[in-house]
């Protein structure tokens, strides 16, 4: 061990067995093997309100600590500095993001298995039940073949959508699909896997809106302006992925995009730009539908933030999914 060695050679040899017996003691917790709770897992929550999908993965920082991210009811994933496990229990608390109250979110719990079960103090001081699950690796075999598009908004008829999760805000205007003011989303009835969607969308300024691939995994879209590009950005995978730029027209223009997803991997060009290349995508989006990642979803255009246009929604199943 080149370091050890180079450590002693600079030390007194009483610091020197110290430092030794520091670096080797060491050694012993790794090679117990890796802890089983890391990994990502699929949360569904109890809460006061009903149910929800969260999202949590502990993954290993140097000789023996864990860290981790978390997704709760709404918004991004965020980091844990410090993910405590022991006796097959596992602990952290993270600062509240857009939860009401003012503490911070606790979660404890019971790994069996590969069943994961506890509750989730939230900032408020309410106590939510929750069961979790190993998340699906989605890896997917052999070369994608595609089967024939199907065109959900042709600027017609929106018969192949249903408003969800507020009051209906989405109008047929002029052969627009039009989100007139911040209310509810709007879901296909159609369920889909694996797929390349195409579609133009339009967005005024200071606009925010968003399509969740699977209902699940949100792509941003948002008046980002010039700023550096984050995963919060236009393109961006919510919360995870970032775009490699921000390729918008601008509020008030239409915007060309395709997504291909494939399992976990995604592809978004927008306005012919690459911004995302075959990139994994870890785990849920906040305000995704549930958290069922292995199964099939419908996509869903986020309207409770702000009002949108799109046109031209045409997606191409992949054979088999």
């Amino acid at each position: 061990m080149r370091t050890l060695r180079i450590v002693r050679d600079r030390l007194p040899h009483r610091a020197g067995l110290v430092v030794a017996t520091l670096l080797f003691a060491t050694v012993p917790l790794a090679a117990q093997g890796p802890a089983p709770i890391i990994g990502r897992w699929d949360l569904t929550v109890q809460g006061s309100e009903g149910e929800y999908p969260s999202w949590l993965e502990v993954s290993a920082s140097g000789f023996s600590a864990l860290v981790g991210r978390f997704v709760g009811a709404a918004g991004s994933a965020r980091p844990i500095s410090q993910v405590a496990w022991a006796n097959s229990t596992v602990r952290f608390s993270i600062p509240r993001q857009w939860e009401r109250g003012t503490g911070e979110l606790q979660l404890e719990g019971t790994l069996a298995g590969d069943r994961l079960s506890g509750s989730i103090r939230t900032p408020s001081g309410e106590s939510h039940a929750f069961t979790g699950v190993r998340a699906p690796t989605l890896r997917r075999e052999g070369p994608v073949t595609w089967d024939t598009p199907v065109t959900l908004f042709d600027g017609t008829s929106l018969d192949a959508w249903v408003p969800i999760q507020g009051e209906n805000q989405w109008r047929l205007i002029d052969g627009i699909l039009t989100n007139t003011k911040s209310g509810g989303n709007l879901a296909t009835r159609q369920p889909f896997t694996d797929f390349r969607l195409q579609l133009e969308f339009r967005y005024p300024k200071g606009g925010n809106s968003g399509i969740y691939l699977r209902g699940r995994h949100e792509v941003q879209i948002e008046d980002s302006g010039t700023q550096e590009p984050t995963s919060l950005h236009l393109g961006g995978i919510y919360g995870f992925l970032v775009p490699n730029e921000l390729a918008g027209n601008g509020p008030g223009a239409w915007n060309r995009c395709e997504i291909t997803l494939i399992g976990r991997r995604v592809t978004v060009v927008l306005n012919g730009k690459t911004v995302i290349a075959d990139q994994t995508i870890p785990g849920i989006t906040g305000g995704a539908l549930d958290s069922h990642e292995g199964a099939p979803g419908p996509l869903f255009l986020q309207g409770d933030h702000t009002a949108v246009e799109y046109r031209q929604i045409i997606i191409t199943p992949a054979k088999g999914k």
